[in-house]
């Protein structure tokens, strides 16, 4: 709601200083006319027959002209508004994004070795190798190194994919074969592809082929079609922009290829697809509007909230940062845990097991009313969900 605000504020600084803009150019504009053509008249009397003409009485007409105008007078109303709003744009701005944000996280002892480690992994991550160079020479760092070895390899790989290189990439992708298939990843094969369909538009349908029945052939079994797709290329050589098989020279196949690559490389690595540090640093970004909220609420009472084992209020978080499924009991409001996971009733509505114990006051036989609906419900009769 407060970004909503904020919006609305920047929209009427912008619609109020497009109104002082052009106030502003048909003054301007006004004001030009005027002395053209009081210009013009000079230059028209000085030419002419007559004596000459009356300067001071010409520019004292224009003198009159331009304060019966009063161009500062029309500008300044506009000039006003606007001022007002961008006075009230700048305090929202300082109230919403100059916090003190040091009220809405806990004092926790980090350590400073695994912190160190962190950001180096982020730079070499990144692909910021002198900075993680220093910043490991400044940390004293030294067990992070490997890292480095790696992720070198990996921006080596995709840096010759850019110049449709694809040499480093199947020489890894060939090394990692087993692993790759366990992980169900079939990268090899469309590194594979596309190095077949580079063969065949710069080189013979001889060494197409050759390259097809030695690399496709591990592959035969779970992609036949896309197989039979690809030897159906050879009869195109040479025009296969006008074939039925042209989706193949996409610039999209390159384009998905080095993200999925990425994520196989990390995936073997044992690392997250993206950088930890990026996605804490997003993720505290989202929710700390709702932390500082809550703090207001609980001005005074610190104590309580460092003690706290969970938040008393949910913070929303989008998609990209929901890695397992999470359920809240409806009734207790408590995250469900080994100790107490969600049961499924009878009924179909799902409540977490200590708030069922509530209920039916401790009676596995006692009947007791689901709190959604009129239902009966038995303790007996629940069944544990696993997510």
């Amino acid at each position: 709601m407060e970004l909503n605000s904020v919006k609305a504020a920047f929209d009427n600084v912008v619609k109020k200083q497009t109104l002082s803009s052009s106030k502003s150019e048909e003054a301007i504009d006004h004001i030009i006319q005027e002395i053209e053509q009081t210009i013009s008249g000079l230059q028209s009397t000085r030419n002419g027959p007559s004596s000459q003409p009356d300067h001071k009485l010409i520019i004292g007409e224009l003198k009159t002209r331009l304060k019966e105008m009063s161009p500062l007078g029309q500008l300044e109303g506009t000039q006003k508004e606007l001022s007002i709003a961008l006075s009230k744009y700048t305090k929202l701005l300082e109230k919403n994004f100059n916090p003190d944000i040091s009220k809405s996280y806990r004092n926790v002892d980090f350590d400073s070795n695994t912190i160190n480690q962190i950001v180096a992994s982020h730079f070499y991550r990144e692909g910021m190798f002198d900075i993680g160079d220093c910043f490991v020479n400044e940390a004293q760092q030294g067990s992070i190194i490997d890292r480095k070895t790696h992720f070198q390899e990996m921006y080596e790989i995709l840096e010759s994919m850019k110049s449709r290189e694809l040499g480093p990439a199947l020489k890894w992708a060939t090394a990692n074969h087993e692993k790759l298939l366990k992980n169900g990843s079939d990268i090899e094969l469309k590194l594979h592809r596309l190095h077949f369909l580079e063969i065949l538009k710069h080189g013979s349908k001889d060494e197409a082929i050759n390259y097809g029945k030695i690399h496709f052939s591990p592959f035969g079994t779970q992609h036949f079609p896309e197989i039979q797709k690809l030897m159906g290329c050879i009869l195109w050589a040479g025009k296969l922009d006008s074939s039925p098989y042209s989706k193949f020279l996409s610039q999209t196949n390159w384009d998905k290829l080095a993200p999925e690559l990425t994520q196989q490389f990390c995936n073997l690595l044992g690392e997250s697809n993206d950088s930890p540090l990026r996605v804490t640093i997003a993720a505290g970004i989202q929710g700390l509007p709702t932390l500082l909220k809550l703090m207001n609420v609980m001005t005074g009472k610190k104590q309580e909230w460092q003690s706290m084992k969970q938040l008393p209020v949910p913070v929303d978080l989008g998609m990209e940062f929901q890695f397992h499924s999470i359920f809240v009991c409806p009734v207790s409001r408590e995250q469900a845990s080994e100790d107490n996971p969600p049961m499924l009733m009878s009924c179909g509505h799902v409540l977490c097991k200590q708030s069922i114990t509530k209920l039916s006051k401790n009676n596995s036989t006692r009947p007791f009313k689901c709190p959604y609906c009129p239902t009966e419900v038995e303790v007996a009769q629940c069944r544990q969900l696993y997510f």
